[in-house]
């Protein structure tokens, strides 16, 4: 059983703001990747950031320069979003989303989790 939970989610107003957490706990071996979406009223999920347990970082084009996605240092199954400049077309709700890797009948498998989102929304 795999947990995943965001915390950070509010509203703030534009310009402004805030940090998102996320961490994933339960059985596995290890985990993948780790990353956030984000999906707003009437659109699909689409991605917003996501860091490799390598290291290696992808942005959306329309949150770079703006949002950064980082792995605690004393627990590497957290990760964080920065987001700055926070613009109202943010306002969303965002999901993490842990690949992990998972023995299944003693053999390794990805399977990937999803938390339960939380709100983020940006006044004009």
């Amino acid at each position: 059983q795999v947990q995943v939970v965001e915390t950070g989610g509010g509203l703030v107003q534009a310009g402004g703001s805030l940090r998102l957490s996320c961490a994933a706990s339960g059985s596995f071996l290890s985990i993948d990747v780790m990353g956030w979406y984000r999906q707003a009223p009437g659109k699909q999920r689409e991605l917003v950031a996501t860091l490799t347990t390598g290291g290696s970082s992808n942005y959306a084009d329309s949150v770079k320069g703006r949002f950064t996605i980082s792995r605690d240092n004393a627990n590497k199954n957290t990760v964080y979003l920065q987001m700055n400049s926070l613009k109202p077309e943010d306002t969303a709700v965002y999901y993490c989303n842990a690949l992990v890797v998972q023995l299944r009948n003693l053999f390794p498998r990805s399977d990937d989790y999803w938390g339960q989102g939380t709100q983020v929304t940006v006044s004009s």
